[in-house]
């Protein structure tokens, strides 16, 4: 192992080579647009709106978050409402719904993208029904680690229901199903650009959105839904939501390396899917045919099986872990145990800790949300799958940042580790 190697992240922001982000950075400190407003922020989303296509408009905002929770509201959901959301995501998907008062209904996942499966999808849609009275007032599809949904089979299923869609693209920025860029199928999109997607604002997000009226609609909600008075008026509760002219600016600059970015992950995609073909009991993550064509593979992940052994597994959670792991910022609670009741098997957190050790950024996968415990208690429609790539699966760096030399030695510490 190689302790001398630089460090490879899991994902990293890459400016362009040509700077124009700082270019259009100046030019709001210039321009005196240092706020959410400005010739940046109505560039960049100019900009989206081309590259997304279907005629669709779109609103920068704060971060992708904001898009789930003002796509919410827009589609009525209130208090006490159910809300059907893939359990196979990050928390951004799930959290917003509680923030109006509403329930998140977990849907498991199909086996080959590991998305929302749609044969669950309906069977929650009728026995939700049949619970309550009353439909789902969304459905939240996420595309994991940039990997389509099945679009067709789930706005088949959302329009005999009448049921709205909100598609979280966060991960997804430029997959495509069947040639469509996510976020344009459904009633919404929501697309991130966090500092780790594949482009960045340093944070930052979008709602993509149907047509200038439900556009408006959205940016009222967006900036604090204030009338037309020449004071301020507010007749509904709105959000301090929009993107800044400075952020813009950068997201400006990286919509010209946008397809490179892609391209570039995809590349790396494939230089793993061809090393690890030769490595029993690691499998990569490549999808079905109808989901690899369009995905932009934001994050390589693998699955180790159950019996292969890692170097330091007997040792695995020996020791508490003390900080984030996976880069999360802010404050965290010390845990009390190394221990949960669903957790990655301990070749996997052996792995990750045999990584870290050689420079290597690797994490676990999400966790699916009805295994948290801050929603115990929640309906969940699951085969399971989630829960079990929970335990046997981990993600490997993928950003712009990764060179083929570093798939390379990335794959070399792995075989390392299984004393290939």
């Amino acid at each position: 192992m190689d302790v001398n190697h630089k460090r490879i992240y899991l994902c990293l922001a890459h400016m362009s080579e040509d700077g124009v982000e700082q270019k259009y950075i100046k030019k709001a400190f210039a321009d005196n647009y240092v706020v959410p407003l400005g010739p940046n922020v109505n560039q960049f989303e100019a900009e989206l709106e081309a590259f997304v296509g279907q005629k669709k408009r779109v609103v920068a905002l704060s971060c992708g978050t904001a898009a789930v929770h003002l796509a919410l509201i827009n589609c009525g959901v209130k208090a006490g409402d159910e809300v059907l959301v893939q359990s196979f995501t990050f928390c951004a998907s799930s959290h917003p719904i509680t923030y109006l008062g509403a329930k998140p209904v977990f849907v498991g996942s199909e086996k080959d993208s590991w998305n929302m499966d749609p044969e669950l999808l309906e069977k929650a849609i009728l026995d939700r029904k049949a619970v309550t009275g009353k439909y789902p007032k969304a459905i939240i599809p996420v595309a994991l680690y940039g990997m389509p949904y099945d679009c067709e089979s789930i706005m088949t299923i959302a329009d005999k229901y009448g049921i709205p869609v909100i598609e979280d693209a966060a991960e997804g920025f430029g997959s495509h199903y069947k040639g469509q860029i996510l976020g344009t199928f459904g009633k919404y999109g929501v697309l991130s650009f966090n500092g780790n997607k594949m482009i960045t604002t340093s944070g930052g997000g979008a709602l993509i959105t149907a047509n200038e009226d439900e556009w408006r609609e959205v940016m009222m909600y967006a900036t604090q839904y204030r009338e037309s008075y020449p004071y301020y008026q507010h007749e509904k509760i709105g959000y301090n939501y929009r993107m800044s002219n400075i952020c813009a600016g950068i997201g400006i600059g990286q919509m010209t390396v946008a397809n490179d970015h892609i391209a570039h992950h995809r590349h790396i995609a494939s230089l793993y899917e061809e090393a690890f073909a030769g490595i029993p009991g690691i499998e990569f993550h490549k999808g079905p045919d109808w989901a690899a064509e369009g995905s932009n593979y934001w994050l390589n992940t693998i699955t180790i099986d159950p019996e292969v052994h890692v170097r330091g597994q007997e040792n695995a959670y020996a020791t508490i872990v003390t900080g984030a792991v996976g880069g999360a910022a802010g404050v965290i609670h010390a845990a009390s145990s190394a221990h949960t009741d669903c957790e990655p098997n301990a070749n996997v957190e052996a792995m990750r800790v045999f990584l870290d050790k050689a420079g290597i950024e690797a994490r676990p996968l999400w966790k699916p949300m009805h295994k948290q415990p801050v929603y115990a208690g929640a309906p969940v429609y699951t085969n399971g799958i989630e829960t079990d790539l929970f335990k046997v699966g981990m993600c490997l760096p993928s950003g712009p940042c990764v060179t083929d030399d570093d798939v390379h030695y990335i794959v070399e510490c792995i075989k390392e580790a299984i004393n290939m």
